[in-house]
C-alpha cells in the first residue's frame, strides 16, 4: 500500500528525516507523534510530494489526499466552491459537475455544516473550517487520506468530533496517516503510532497493547 524505504531530507545543515523506514498496511489509521521539529510534516509533504526526498523512496500505489494544518481553502470562495474546484478542473462535462456537486452537498451533509454551503472560509469557526478541509480532501475519492494536525487549536468537543469523522471515514478503508502532536488524540484514532524524534523512529507501537499509551509515548519526549 504505502512504502517509505530510507526517507532522508535535509533543510541547509538540518537533518529532518533520517533514514526512516514504514510501511503502511492498506486500510490501516497510522498516527505520527514527536515534538515540533521531529519531521511528522516534512514527512506527510513528501508522500504527498509537496517536498522532495534527498535519499530513499516512498512507494504508493493509491490515490493520495492531504487535508493541511492550516485548511488551505481558498478564502475568495464559498464553501460549495471550495469543494467543487480541484474535481471539476478541466472537466467539460456536464454530468460530471453535477454529479461532484450532488456528492459535495451529501458531504457536507454528513459532516453537519449543509448550512454553511454557499458561506466564505472567513465566517467559518475553527472546526467548520476543519471539516469543510476534510470534504475538500475527500473529493477526489484518496485511497490514502494525509492529515497534518487535524485537531491544531481545535477544542476538547470539536476535536472528539473529529475523531468520530475519521474513524468513520476509516471505515469505509481508506488508508490514513495523521500528524498530531496531541498524543490523547492520535491514541483515539489509530491502529498504530510511530513516534519520530530528530528524524528517527524512536517508537512503533499499537496503542490497544499498551496500558497507558501516552504515558509509554511521553516518555520519548524527554
Amino acid at each position: 500500500m504505502l512504502k517509505i524505504h530510507n526517507a532522508s531530507k535535509s533543510f541547509g545543515s538540518t537533518r529532518v528525516l533520517d533514514d526512516v523506514n514504514i510501511n503502511v498496511a492498506k486500510s490501516e489509521i497510522l498516527g505520527l507523534a514527536g515534538p515540533s521539529g521531529s519531521g511528522k510534516s516534512t514527512l506527510l509533504r513528501c508522500i504527498q510530494k509537496l517536498e522532495h526526498l534527498d535519499s530513499g523512496s516512498v512507494e504508493c500505489n493509491e490515490k493520495t489526499g492531504f487535508m493541511f494544518q492550516d485548511f488551505q481553502l481558498f478564502p475568495h470562495m464559498t464553501v460549495l466552491a471550495n469543494l467543487l474546484y480541484a474535481p471539476n478542473l478541466g472537466k467539460k462535462n456536464t454530468n460530471c459537475c453535477k454529479n461532484n456537486e450532488k456528492r459535495a452537498k451529501a458531504m457536507l451533509k454528513n459532516l453537519g455544516i449543509a448550512s454553511k454551503i454557499h458561506e466564505y472560509p472567513g465566517s467559518l469557526s475553527g472546526g467548520q473550517k476543519q471539516r469543510v478541509a476534510l470534504a475538500r480532501s475527500l473529493m477526489m475519492n484518496p485511497g490514502v487520506l494525509l492529515c497534518d494536525e487535524p485537531t491544531s487549536g481545535l477544542d476538547v468537543a470539536t476535536t472528539m468530533d473529529v475523531v468520530s469523522l475519521l474513524k468513520s471515514i476509516g471505515e469505509t478503508g481508506v488508508t490514513m496517516v495523521i500528524a498530531s502532536h496531541d498524543l490523547d488524540f492520535l491514541t483515539k484514532i489509530s491502529d498504530r503510532i510511530i513516534l519520530l524524534r530528530e528524524g528517527k523512529i524512536v517508537a512503533d507501537m499499537k496503542a490497544k497493547n499498551h496500558k497507558n499509551p501516552v504515558d509509554y509515548l511521553k516518555k520519548y519526549y524527554a
